[in-house]
């Protein structure tokens, strides 16, 4: 399983994850959903996420030649007052939605 972490305020997502939720999209929809303390994160192509949530688009990054992504979400984490500590993160995919909920509360 691919592991997504916290290093800078910017969560990595392995190039096995990206693969299989983004292919060749190269920004994401994200957004925190406080009742569950999660970061819900999924290509701009699901046009269902907009209706739903009010998302914030971000740009995955290249972080090297694998094909590893990273998110800058320091506004997420700094207007929610989440911990910016860097760590390795609990995950969920939903692969049918193409939707990774990502989970931020440390405790």
């Amino acid at each position: 399983m691919s592991k997504i972490s916290l290093k800078s305020s910017h969560i990595y997502l392995e190039s096995q994850l990206v693969n299989a939720i983004f292919g060749n999209i190269h920004f994401a929809y994200v957004t925190y959903i406080e009742e569950q303390k999660k970061i819900l994160i999924t290509p701009v192509s699901s046009q269902w996420f907009v209706k739903m949530f009010k998302p914030t688009q971000f740009l995955l990054k290249s972080r090297n030649l694998k094909g590893d992504r990273t998110l800058a979400v320091r506004e997420i984490f700094i207007d929610n007052n989440l911990d910016t500590t860097d760590r390795e993160l609990q995950y969920e995919v939903i692969e049918k939605t193409k939707l990774i909920k990502v989970s931020v509360y440390k405790g």
